[in-house]
């Protein structure tokens, strides 16, 4: 059940992407990017500096303000996610689980 295929080592932020893709090239403050998205200012100022995760809503009014797509950030955000997650998973201690046989011919026969 463990896919190794191919990841991705480090992958940006959302925030980070949002930044420098689309808030800087278009000459926005944070403060002109936020009114645009409809957001409070340190709301988006958190996203931006890595601070605080995109949400589906943020997500949205960005692909609404700026046609980026919802599925495209969100997929950002999860391998972002899925990265810091594997950093960090040394951390977890637990054990694959190995049924009795007696308890896996009890599950096989329902």
């Amino acid at each position: 059940m463990e896919n190794k295929g191919m990841r991705m080592l480090n992958p940006s932020h959302p925030g980070d992407f949002i930044k420098h893709e689309i808030v800087a090239p278009l000459g926005l403050s944070v403060t002109a990017a936020a009114k645009v998205l409809g957001v409070a200012r340190p709301t988006l100022s958190s996203l931006l500096n890595q601070r605080a995760s995109l949400s589906g809503d943020m997500a949205v009014r960005i692909e609404k303000a700026f046609g980026v797509s919802v599925e495209t950030l969100m997929r950002m955000q999860s391998a972002y996610d899925i990265a810091q997650t594997r950093k960090r998973q040394h951390r977890i201690k637990v054990s694959r689980f190995r049924p009795s046989r007696a308890a896996h011919s009890r599950f096989a026969q329902h």
